[in-house]
């Protein structure tokens, strides 16, 4: 499994940011995709996470309201739709594979990761 983050920037607080994972192999329409960040000197978080068929969705306190998490296996992409973004949501956001399909906020429990992409929020 390969993935392909994008869609990251420098944005005002406020303001709204979709990234995208463009996910290639055979694997990836069964897998359960997340999307972790971390921000300078700080450990990777979770985010939130989604299901093959997009029919469960977990996401953390933290953006929860703000955030919303969707896939569209026919384009093997997963988004991840930013609203009201705040300073303190400065990361490099990360999207992450899991294979045997399981939602978990467990960073350990993903398989596959891509390069991940910048998100700069200025207050």
């Amino acid at each position: 499994v390969q993935l392909q983050a994008s869609g990251g920037g420098l944005v005002q607080a406020g303001d709204y940011l979709r990234l995208s994972c463009a996910a290639s192999g055979r694997t990836v329409s069964s897998s359960a995709m997340g999307w972790f960040r971390q921000a300078p000197g700080k450990g990777r978080e979770f985010v939130a996470a989604i299901t093959w068929s997009g029919g469960s969705i977990y996401y953390a306190d933290s953006v929860k309201g703000r955030f919303t998490i969707t896939r569209d296996n026919a384009k093997n992409t997963v988004y991840l739709q930013m609203n009201s973004l705040k300073p303190e949501d400065t990361a490099v956001y990360y999207c992450a594979a899991n294979t045997r399909g399981i939602i978990t906020n467990s960073r350990l429990s993903y398989d596959y990761w891509g390069q991940g992409t910048q998100v700069t929020v200025s207050s």
